[in-house]
């Protein structure tokens, strides 16, 4: 069995949580941060990102973990009620061969509308103003 890789605090969510790379926030506590993703797989595709570093589920605090699936949770009902979503799609994946890609824990919280496939996850950055609207109704519905 090989060694857990170390965390990288130069990845791109630990950029996003310092504030050095601008996004689209919906939500944030003292532990947590949601924020648009940049390259949504559907309408209101949100992140949740644990404040603590851990590169996934596999070396997260259990704390961490605790309070972040709370938030996916408040996220998903309210990604549910804005986009009149018939589901919500959660995901979370653990190390490259699992498809991760960028290494600081997070959670994809998807709207899914019956019938309608995901877009790919692609290098198409979405509408800056699309993703500001997004967030807008996300955070008035989680006042």
């Amino acid at each position: 069995m090989t060694s857990p890789a170390a965390y990288d605090d130069n990845n791109i969510f630990a950029k996003v949580l310092r504030g050095e790379i601008p996004s689209h926030r919906v939500y944030e506590d003292e532990h947590t941060v949601a924020i648009m993703d940049v390259m949504p797989q559907a309408p209101g595709h949100v992140l949740v990102l644990p404040k603590a570093a851990s590169r996934n589920i596999l070396d997260a605090d259990p704390a961490a973990l605790t309070h972040a699936i709370t938030v996916v949770q408040k996220i998903a009902n309210a990604l549910k009620d804005v986009f009149d979503a018939d589901g919500v799609f959660i995901a979370q994946f653990n190390e490259p061969a699992a498809g991760q890609t960028v290494f600081h824990l997070h959670f994809h919280v998807i709207p899914r509308h019956e019938g309608t496939a995901l877009k790919p996850h692609s290098g198409k950055m979405e509408d800056g103003a699309v993703l500001a609207g997004n967030a807008e109704k996300i955070r008035a519905a989680l006042a």
